[in-house]
């Protein structure tokens, strides 16, 4: 066997770009219409050991109306050359497809079923501020809830 079949696979290095993330986030906001705060949770972002995968978890309370709960693996596909996870959650009986991009301090996650979030991380990478917002066509399925969100690290 020549040294390179031997050679342990190595993350591809678009996942990377995603280490702004990692952390765990105070999170608030409120949905579209709204006059104050009515969402708040917590979401932590961390490696899986060898640096293929990022977990991330959430618990958001949205207006007292439902708690979403998730746990999302994202990592690469080579097929799609693009950063690609699946979402477990209390809210679906099946996980949700999502692809992730990170662009300088902008990331854009984009649920297939017709969102996509946008955000700004801060330069010194404490805070970040977006948006999720159905796509055009997906106004009004249910389950596309727009909404604004801010989120400060507390780790």
């Amino acid at each position: 066997m020549s040294d390179a079949q031997n050679q342990m696979p190595t993350p591809d290095p678009q996942l990377k770009t995603l280490e702004p993330m990692v952390g765990s986030w105070k999170v608030t906001g409120r949905t579209v219409g709204a006059t104050e705060d009515n969402i708040n949770g917590e979401i932590t972002v961390e490696w899986l050991p060898g640096g293929f995968f990022l977990k991330q978890t959430t618990r958001i309370n949205f207006a007292g109306m439902f708690e979403p709960q998730g746990l999302e693996l994202v990592g690469y596909d080579p097929n799609k050359k693009q950063l690609t996870s699946l979402v477990y959650s209390n809210m679906a009986p099946f996980p949700v497809p999502y692809t992730w991009k990170m662009d300088g301090d902008t990331l854009t996650i984009h649920m297939e079923a017709g969102a996509t979030m946008h955000a700004k991380i801060s330069k010194d990478g404490k805070t970040f501020a977006g948006g999720w917002r159905p796509d055009p066509g997906h106004e009004n399925e249910p389950g596309m809830v727009a909404y604004d969100l801010q989120g400060e690290r507390i780790k």
